[in-house]
């Protein structure tokens, strides 16, 4: 099942499981919207909310693996999760927030309990970034800091700007001595040589901070992201307001001007941009190891990834039972064979 199946990525999985053969159910808390995306791919459909917890276990009645495209997750990941324990369905989707990852990871024993996986982050939050950090620990067994950046060109949709803004009054995370940091926004700016020339970069509070320390024990983490110069020192400016940016009448304004202005990138645009990676690793005594990746459009690299893990766990026998990422269950090479992906070592930076 594809749940937010008319979200534009949601949308994209679909498209790819039909090209693949697959017959998906098509869900979503919308009847009409949902109903009309079902037509027009010729798909089965259901229409549940999640705030009736009775109607959700329903919806979710013979299904073997979710895969939930319904942000904001901050908000709608809990009761699915509880959802799919109690009727013993696989969990997948493809949220990048710290919080979520943390509280499906709190879960992990009732889903061995359950015998069901709990897998959020399986799109370009976090497969890429999770597999290459899990490469460059086989690369360096002993590495206690892991350094993470990307430059992703197309630009965001609108559930990822949404997200984006909520995150805003959080303030920025890093990882110290294996423990989760709250530290300000802009917290850190950095240059690095990706694939493509040099960005700037400054660190966000990226779903790694938390999957990647589960999947190789490495102790301090920071993200990067790629921006304009100007977007950088404005996000730095901001710093100051973050306890304001959190307050319900200014996430309204915000919001209410994402939904006015991103749609998300055309299919064209996604057709014509890439995504690039860089990660480094470093030990006590000072050793390094680097490697980059080069992807798809994040969003087409996301519907590729998470429609191969989800079909995955819907056929596999397993057994499949607790908290993973996407490293974790697919293996850490897992980024390399999906179409696109080019992988690279890279001297230090």
């Amino acid at each position: 099942m594809v749940y937010g199946a008319y979200g534009y990525t949601g949308r994209l999985v679909l498209q790819k499981a039909v090209a693949a053969g697959l017959k998906p159910v098509v869900a979503g808390r919308n009847g009409a919207r949902t109903e009309s995306v079902a037509l027009e791919f010729g798909l089965p459909h259901r229409s549940f909310a999640l705030e009736n917890t009775e109607g959700l276990r329903r919806g979710l009645d013979g299904m073997r693996a979710l895969l939930h495209c319904a942000g904001p997750f901050s908000t709608t990941a809990a009761p699915m999760i509880a959802a799919c324990l109690q009727v013993g369905c696989h969990y997948l989707d493809i949220t990048g927030e710290i919080d979520v990852f943390a509280y499906a990871h709190a879960n992990d024993g009732a889903a061995r309990r359950r015998g069901i996986a709990l897998l959020p982050g399986v799109g370009f939050d976090v497969v890429p970034t999770d597999c290459l950090a899990a490469m460059l620990k086989q690369d360096l067994p002993d590495a206690t800091e892991l350094v993470l950046a990307f430059d992703a060109e197309g630009g965001p949709s609108r559930g990822t700007a949404l997200t984006s803004v909520e995150g805003l009054g959080k303030g920025g995370r890093v990882r110290r001595d294996g423990e989760l940091r709250r530290v300000p926004l802009g917290y850190k700016v950095r240059e690095f040589a990706f694939p493509r020339g040099n960005r700037q970069t400054v660190t966000i509070p990226w779903g790694d901070v938390y999957t990647a320390f589960v999947s190789t024990g490495i102790p301090n983490t920071e993200v990067y992201m790629a921006l304009p110069p100007r977007t950088i020192a404005g996000l730095r400016r901001m710093r100051w307001l973050t306890p304001l940016l959190g307050l319900p009448p200014v996430q309204w304004l915000l919001k209410r001007r994402v939904e006015a202005s991103v749609a998300g990138p055309s299919e064209k645009r996604r057709g014509d941009s890439h995504a690039y990676v860089y990660g480094e690793v470093r030990n006590s005594r000072g050793e390094v190891r680097a490697a980059t990746l080069t992807t798809p459009n994040g969003y087409e690299l996301t519907a590729e990834a998470a429609l191969r893990i989800t079909r995955y766990l819907a056929t596999d026998p397993g057994p499949h039972a607790g908290y993973y990422t996407p490293s974790l269950l697919m293996g850490a090479e897992f980024v390399k064979s999906l179409p696109g992906v080019r992988y690279a070592r890279a001297h230090q930076q």
